[in-house]
């Protein structure tokens, strides 16, 4: 079986914001359990979405980049960090490149607006994967949604 060809793009019109919150619906709150109202926040008026989508259009995954003034809110108030958050992939795509896909196109977003590092919050089981992005764990393990987190940061 061949894999599916896909595009990641900033989501920039109202369709593909959906398309994006569909995901992460789908990601967070039906498979992890957490509450829809933990889920979507402020952030997500101000922050840079971009999504993954295979070429008959569907939906395969989407993260978020907040930076500037929002961002220095969740990292300490530096505003040389950008936030990477909401990186989701639709189970059907995970192992296919879409997360790491995603991934880098946050970070050329922060690379665009003269960010110089990448912050995160990982979910612990995916420690392994941000590390083999060149993301580095700081700080003490915490809950985030009753889901075991760690924050991470990669230099640009």
């Amino acid at each position: 079986m061949s894999r599916p060809s896909y595009t990641v793009r900033v989501a920039e019109d109202p369709a593909d914001r959906e398309m994006c919150f569909a995901v992460r619906k789908q990601v967070f709150v039906v498979e992890q359990g957490v509450p829809e109202d933990l889920e979507y926040d402020a952030y997500d008026a101000v922050a840079v979405h971009v999504l993954a989508v295979r070429d008959d259009g569907v939906a395969l995954g989407t993260g978020r980049l907040l930076f500037g003034p929002r961002a220095a809110e969740k990292v300490g108030g530096d505003l040389t960090l950008g936030s990477l958050g909401r990186l989701a992939v639709a189970e059907e795509a995970r192992g296919l490149g879409v997360g790491v896909a995603l991934v880098r196109a946050i970070e050329d977003a922060a690379r665009a607006r003269g960010l110089a590092a990448v912050d995160l919050h990982a979910q612990t089981h995916a420690l392994g994967f941000y590390e083999r992005l060149g993301y580095e764990a700081y700080g003490p393990e915490y809950l985030e949604a009753e889901i075991p987190h760690q924050g991470m940061r990669r230099a640009l």
